[in-house]
C-alpha cells in the first residue's frame, strides 16, 4: 500500500513520502548560465547623471528653465529687431495705455514699454549674473582656503569676514555712490563687496568635513599639492551645494537692484532697467497703472522662475532622495 503525505495530527510534522512517489517527470533541471548570472541588470549611473535626470523628471523646475530662456532670449534680440526702439519718444500717446501697436502701453514720455521692458531686463540679468558670478569665484576661494588651512588662518578669515558681514550693505551702497556716482559699474561693486560671505561661509563648513575624508588623506601622503587637492577633490564634491547656491543668488542681485534703483540709487538714465521702470510708474499709478504692472510684474516672474529653478536642483542634487 503505497504512503501518502500527511501531517501528524498536533505535531506539524510531515510523514516520510515513498521513493515510488518520487518520479524524474516531477522535476525540471535548471541548469545555470553564465551569460545571464553576470548580466548587470542595472545599468551603473553616475552621480550627475542620476541629478540630470531627477531634474528633467521635476515639471516646475523644466518649466522655469523654459521661462528664463524664453525671457533671456527675448532680452538680446527683442531689441535688436524690435520694430519700436526702447528710445524713441511719441508724445502723441504719452501715458497710452495697451494696444495693438503698443501692447504693454507707453510711459510719460511715450516711449515703448514693452522694448524698454527687454532692455531693462538687459540691466537686471547682467548685473544678477556678473554679481552671482564674482561672489562664486570669491566666495569658494576664500572659503576652500580657509576651511582646508584651518587652524590660526581659518580663525582670522573667519574674523574679516564677520566684519564685512556686519556692515549693512545699503552703507557700502552710499559710500561707493559717493565716491563713484550712481550707475551701473558703482552698484555692482557695492553689491559684490559683501554678497560673497554667505557662499564662503557654506563652502568653509563642507571643506572642513571633507578633508578628513580617506581619499584626501591618502592624496596627502602621496605629496599631493594642497592647491591640487583643494581644485581636484574637495571643490568638485562641493559643486552642487555651489551650483544651488548661485542659483538663489541671482534672483537676489535683481531684486537689490530693483530696490535701490527704486529708491533712485541705482541704474541712471539714459539706461534703465527694471527697478529704474518701477521708479518712474510708481509716480503714475494713480492714473497710468500699466507703468507699474509691468514692470514689476517682470521682477517677479523672473524672481519666480529662478527660486522654482534653485528649488528644482537642491532637489535634483540631494544625495537623499537618489534612488
Amino acid at each position: 500500500m503505497e504512503k501518502k503525505m500527511a501531517f501528524a495530527a498536533g505535531s506539524g510534522t510531515a510523514a516520510q513520502v515513498s521513493d515510488d512517489c518520487l518520479t524524474d517527470d516531477l522535476f525540471e533541471r535548471v541548469g545555470i548560465s553564465e551569460q545571464e548570472s553576470e548580466k548587470i541588470s542595472r545599468e551603473s549611473v553616475s552621480y550627475w547623471k542620476d541629478a540630470m535626470r531627477r531634474f528633467r523628471q521635476n515639471k516646475v523646475a523644466m518649466a522655469s528653465l523654459v521661462i528664463l530662456l524664453v525671457i533671456i532670449l527675448m532680452c538680446i534680440f527683442e531689441p535688436i529687431f524690435g520694430p519700436i526702439k526702447y528710445d524713441t519718444q511719441d508724445y502723441d500717446v504719452t501715458n497710452q495705455g495697451p494696444t495693438l501697436q503698443h501692447i504693454f502701453g507707453c510711459d510719460d514720455l511715450g516711449r515703448d514699454i514693452f522694448a524698454r521692458i527687454w532692455v531693462g531686463g538687459r540691466v537686471s540679468l547682467a548685473i544678477g549674473c556678473i554679481g552671482a558670478l564674482v561672489s562664486l569665484v570669491v566666495g569658494v576661494i576664500y572659503g576652500g582656503i580657509s576651511g582646508f588651512c584651518g587652524g590660526i588662518v581659518d580663525d582670522i578669515m573667519m574674523r574679516i569676514l564677520e566684519i564685512i558681514v556686519s556692515i549693512p550693505y545699503m552703507v557700502v551702497v552710499i559710500i561707493f555712490s559717493l565716491f563713484l556716482g550712481k550707475g551701473m559699474g558703482s552698484l555692482l561693486i557695492a553689491l559684490c563687496v559683501t554678497s560673497w560671505t554667505g557662499l564662503a561661509r557654506i563652502v568653509r563648513g563642507q571643506i572642513i568635513e571633507l578633508k578628513q575624508s580617506e581619499y584626501v588623506l591618502a592624496a596627502r601622503v602621496l605629496g599631493t599639492p594642497s592647491f591640487k587637492i583643494i581644485l581636484k577633490h574637495l571643490i568638485p564634491n562641493t559643486m552642487s551645494i555651489i551650483i544651488i547656491n548661485t542659483t538663489f543668488a541671482i534672483p537676489s542681485f535683481i531684486f537689490s537692484e530693483a530696490f535701490l534703483s527704486f529708491l533712485g540709487m541705482g541704474i541712471q538714465p539714459p539706461l534703465t532697467s527694471w527697478g529704474a521702470m518701477a521708479a518712474l510708474g510708481q509716480q503714475q499709478m494713480t492714473y497710468y497703472p500699466h507703468e507699474l504692472i509691468f514692470p514689476a510684474l517682470a521682477i517677479s516672474v523672473t524672481m519666480l522662475a529662478f527660486n522654482l529653478l534653485g528649488d528644482g536642483l537642491r532637489d535634483a542634487f540631494d544625495p537623499k532622495l537618489r534612488k
